[in-house]
């Protein structure tokens, strides 16, 4: 049985991607899909390898059912290219630096995370925005985002990659 797998790449792995993956696995658990669909994320940077996703991402998670205590930091790796089927960019700068990065037959996994979400992107612009150098109600409005975003990322996993 094919499994697929999608990584969700930001900046430092700690606010975004590890969010989205949060909660891109709760809904591949409610969907029965688990043991079909793996997830993980990664960070551009190095700089968080090895720790704790953000507090404020970690308690606005938890506010709304979602776990991260559990997640780690970890940097994109070379491998990730062979080893995930769809790489999500949660900004159009982590999508030109997956691509630049990455082998050329992989430009066509990599994709931004809004661009599965199109009236998302509509009306807030193509970005799930950085909430690390801001407050707890920017934390909130990324989750909001990637809540709102992971409906339309299943339904394309599922159509494409099972």
């Amino acid at each position: 049985m094919r499994r697929a797998r999608v990584l969700f790449v930001c900046t430092g792995n700690i606010c975004r991607s590890p969010t989205a993956e949060a909660v891109f696995r709760k809904a591949v658990a409610d969907a029965g899909l688990s043991d079909r669909i793996a997830c993980d994320s990664a960070g551009m940077a190095p700089w968080h390898a090895g720790k704790a996703p953000d507090p404020r991402a970690v308690r606005a998670a938890f506010q709304r059912g979602y776990e991260m205590v559990e997640l780690r930091g970890r940097h994109l790796d070379a491998r990730d290219y062979n080893d995930f089927d769809l790489l999500i960019g949660m900004d159009q700068g982590h999508v030109k630096e997956l691509a630049r990065k990455g082998p050329r037959k992989a430009k066509s996994r990599v994709a931004l995370f809004l661009d599965f979400s199109p009236q998302l992107e509509a009306t807030h612009g193509a970005d799930v925005p950085d909430p690390y150098a801001g407050g707890e109600a920017d934390f909130e409005f990324a989750l909001d985002l990637i809540e709102a975003g992971v409906p339309g990322l299943l339904a394309a996993v599922e159509k494409d990659y099972l």
